[in-house]
């Protein structure tokens, strides 16, 4: 992961997957409705991603002015999730980008580095029109 992790003692990490390409309308779209659906405000969420997104326009375009977590593929992979997918890991080194992606950050954040009480998996993965939305939450004590 680049640089240090920082943001507030309680707060939502998203975590991001999407296909290659993928618009920022189509980001956008996607947060907005996994906020909508369970009642989140997703504003001042830090947002994660695979190391290899960083660079997606898209996404960048649609979550800006923030900038996204860069998280390596390597790292992603030893996160356990509750649903993994064998197409993930082929195509980007790890069976979880949004979910592994929101459960690391969020230990980052919280001062933990290992499964705890204080990072919850709030939105399991949901795929929407290309893009792949995990938002945890966490608390740093």
């Amino acid at each position: 992961m680049t640089g240090p992790v920082t943001g507030p003692a309680t707060g939502l990490v998203v975590g991001i997957g999407a296909r290659r390409g993928v618009g920022a309308d189509a980001v956008r779209a996607a947060l907005a409705r996994v906020a909508r659906e369970h009642g989140l405000d997703l504003g001042d969420a830090v947002v994660a991603t695979v190391e290899s997104k960083l660079g997606e326009p898209g996404l960048l375009r649609a979550i800006a002015p923030s900038v996204p977590v860069g998280v390596p593929a390597a790292v992603l992979a030893r996160v356990e999730v509750p649903h993994p997918d064998d197409r993930a890991a082929r195509a980007v080194g790890t069976a979880s980008v949004a979910e592994a992606a929101a459960l690391h950050t969020a230990h980052r954040l919280a001062g933990d580095t290992g499964a705890g009480p204080d990072v919850t998996l709030v939105v399991p993965k949901t795929a929407i029109d290309g893009v792949t939305v995990a938002v945890a939450r966490y608390h740093r004590p």
